[in-house]
């Protein structure tokens, strides 16, 4: 089990949380997501070990930036 946490920008609501934890559940051995947009915070456990360039990129494609706490 690996868990890491990220500060993402540019989330307002409850739908920006939706789209960044549907992208970052895409990712293979993701097992827990907890994100809000009121802090700002995405807190991603997987199985293995993380790749933090497939957070990031799930991020991105969900429309948002993001960077490694």
């Amino acid at each position: 089990m690996s868990t890491n946490e990220y500060r993402v920008t540019g989330m307002t609501c409850g739908h920006c949380e939706m789209s960044v934890r549907e992208e970052v559940g895409e990712i293979a051995g993701v097992e827990d997501i907890q994100v809000s947009a009121e802090t700002g915070r995405l807190v991603v456990t997987a199985s293995d070990e993380l790749d933090d360039a497939k957070v990031l990129a799930a991020v991105t494609e969900a429309g948002y930036s993001a960077v490694r706490v």
